[in-house]
């Protein structure tokens, strides 16, 4: 008995798909007029949960306190010691501006993670359909840079540093003419960018140098 043919071929980097009644899962090739994607935005799961422990925490502490100085029992020390201290320092004191400093900056901090989409890692994909999204890691980006550029003849070696709207190689050449490696350089990294089909085309850096002395 035969056994089936395997699938060799690798599935497109989908890392969000929004399936809908009546559609098929499908991986539609990109075509000119597909529409870009938005960035993908972070859960952020960890600070929600701190600052959702520290709020039922505080409000369960407090209402035990009440409840138990209502039943005829003394209010905590820590509750009477914040209301002497309140009563008795001054506005312009030095531990008391350090608190507010303290606090603002957790309140900032907080409102910068609720209107930044975070996951800078994940680079948006153009959508070719209304109901997928991709994006490709820096990583994976940096690597396909990296391995079309070393297939360019006279190139030695290549590294590729990937950011969000720039990609930084910098190639060590051989052998070749530099400005041929340059032009050649130039072209392949260009397709390389068009077939990533992201949906911000990074700006290119190239830095073209030769193989140093030896000695």
């Amino acid at each position: 008995m035969s056994e089936p043919p395997q699938d060799a071929t690798r599935p497109m980097p989908v890392v969000d798909t929004e399936k809908h009644p009546g559609t098929t899962a499908q991986r539609p090739a990109l075509s000119p007029d597909a529409k870009g994607s938005g960035r993908f935005w972070s859960a952020r799961r960890v600070p929600s949960a701190i600052v959702a422990l520290l709020t039922l925490g505080g409000a369960g502490l407090l209402l035990y306190d009440m409840v138990a100085v209502r039943t005829g029992h003394p209010a905590m020390y820590w509750r009477r010691e914040l209301a002497r201290q309140l009563a008795e320092r001054h506005l312009d004191d030095i531990p008391v501006l350090a608190g507010a400093a303290f606090v603002t900056a957790v309140g900032l901090w907080l409102i910068l993670l609720a209107l930044t989409p975070g996951l800078r890692n994940l680079l948006p994909m153009l959508r070719p359909r209304y109901d997928v999204r991709a994006a490709l890691t820096r990583d994976a980006a940096a690597q396909v840079l990296r391995d079309r550029a070393v297939t360019v003849s006279g190139v030695r070696e290549a590294r590729v540093r990937m950011r969000r709207r720039r990609a930084d190689v910098r190639v060590i050449s051989h052998f070749r003419d530099p400005v041929e490696v340059r032009g050649d350089l130039d072209t392949a990294l260009a397709g390389a960018v068009t077939d990533l089909g992201m949906a911000r085309p990074p700006k290119l850096s190239v830095r073209l140098r030769g193989p140093g002395k030896k000695g």
